[in-house]
């Protein structure tokens, strides 16, 4: 049985994770578009900006977060003012995983959205629909597999983040201490190696079970906008 202070780790983890999906889908959708449909100067900037997170190491991004998010840091100072604050928060462990998780949520959507006929867009255009009526009724619903695998891959990629949100909001137990770091913090007590392993079942379980659902509900929802 898993104690009191790893069930902690666990809600706080699905809430962290949950939180970085949905704040970031939206963002995520309107990146992913850019980056499939618009050409501008510094796209290939953007598209390597946005990939950054998966070929840094985690750390570095929390770091980075840190210095820049922090209480001292140019863009933290003045949140704090108004009483929003990452550093050392749940908040923050929700920011680091949800910028963790970004290209893989932008990833499966840009794709999503090449993936649409751009003959169906052009066709909406000549019966005078703008474009962003174009892209609410058209390119969307057509790309809706790629948004809701992209979302659960993200959602995933969130509840497995260790390095960027440990080295940003700490590990404090019932706060910021997610399922990776409670892991982390089992293994180094003696005797934690049982809750650990239970924590990594866990892990295992939801992680993999993200995965079928995004299978699931991508290919159902293929087949209804193939269908119709």
């Amino acid at each position: 049985m898993l104690g009191p202070e790893a069930w902690q780790a666990v809600l706080l983890s699905l809430k962290v994770a949950s939180w970085a999906t949905l704040v970031s889908l939206p963002f995520g959708i309107l990146t992913a578009h850019a980056l499939a449909r618009w050409r501008f100067p510094g796209r290939q900037v953007l598209n390597g900006l946005v990939h950054l997170p998966l070929v840094l190491p985690p750390v570095v991004t929390g770091y980075i977060l840190l210095l820049t998010m922090g209480p001292q840091g140019p863009i933290g100072a003045p949140l704090e003012r108004i009483g929003l604050v990452f550093a050392f928060r749940w908040t923050g462990a929700a920011l680091a995983a949800g910028i963790m998780g970004f290209p893989l949520m932008v990833r499966a959507i840009r794709l999503s959205i090449e993936a649409v006929d751009l003959r169906l867009e052009q066709a909406s255009a000549t019966l005078g629909a703008r474009p962003m009526w174009i892209f609410a009724t058209v390119t969307l619903p057509m790309a809706l597999p790629g948004i809701v695998a992209g979302a659960i891959l993200a959602f995933a990629k969130a509840m497995g983040e260790f390095g960027a949100t440990i080295t940003f909001v700490s590990n404090i137990p019932g706060q910021t201490q997610t399922m990776p770091s409670a892991i982390y913090a089992f293994l180094q007590v003696p005797d934690g190696e049982g809750a650990a392993a239970r924590l990594v079942v866990i892990s295992v379980f939801i992680a993999m079970g993200a995965l079928l659902l995004s299978e699931v509900i991508g290919r159902r929802i293929a087949r209804r906008v193939a269908g119709g």
